[in-house]
């Protein structure tokens, strides 16, 4: 019992790193994929343009590979980070991308004529945008978004490639130095339980936006 408490403790340690960067690149990547998304659907055609090559690239090419180069490429062009901000910015900027293409369907997805209409009772063109458009793109999304988010959850793991300390680095540790499976059994639980969490929290905003249909 000793050696599991102490094998939790040790992983929850390698969590909190996890967490950090979920919370941090959620705060950062949802707010900034859906002002790119609005962007993109109001912008004239060379910024849809420069956004679609962002997206493209970003999404074409591996997370990890946007890992070594945030980390071993820009030093080579005078540019040094830490481990932790090299992750964050490679997940905001990775999840950015994503996000962009969520939001813009979602945008896409609501007919015009309501913003329309809503302009007709005067509301301003923003106030049509951020108080009929964008809350049912948002509910239309949810699902995606949730699938998102728990995607992310577990890409955190790729920062173990970077010696990152987190969740499921200290579990290989554990398992590397002392021969014995139970680190990875705990570590499947934390994930486990953190999805979970994931979901209710999700569940909770679809309900919250019900009303929008």
């Amino acid at each position: 019992m000793d050696y599991w408490i102490a094998v939790t403790s040790y992983l929850l340690e390698g969590f909190k790193v996890t967490l950090l960067l979920l919370s941090v690149t959620a705060i950062l990547a949802f707010p900034l994929g859906l002002i790119g998304a609005v962007i993109h659907v109001n912008a004239s055609k060379p910024v849809k343009i420069l956004i679609d090559i962002y997206t493209s690239v970003t999404r074409g090419t591996p997370l990890l590979l946007q890992l070594f180069f945030v980390m071993y490429g820009l030093p080579m062009m005078g540019i040094t980070l830490d481990r932790m901000a090299v992750a964050i910015v490679t997940f905001a900027l990775n999840y950015t991308a994503y996000f962009i293409e969520i939001f813009r369907g979602g945008l896409l997805s609501i007919d015009k004529g309501q913003a329309e209409a809503a302009q007709v009772l005067g509301l301003t063109r923003f106030q049509s945008l951020t108080e009929i458009v964008i809350p049912q793109a948002f509910k239309r999304v949810l699902p995606t978004l949730a699938n998102e988010t728990i995607t992310l959850l577990k890409d955190t793991a790729l920062v173990s490639s970077i010696a990152v300390g987190e969740l499921l680095r200290n579990a290989r540790e554990i398992v590397s130095r002392d021969l014995r499976l139970e680190a990875f059994f705990i570590t499947a639980a934390i994930y486990l339980i953190a999805t979970y969490v994931l979901i209710f929290v999700f569940r909770h905003f679809e309900k919250k936006w019900k009303y929008f249909q």
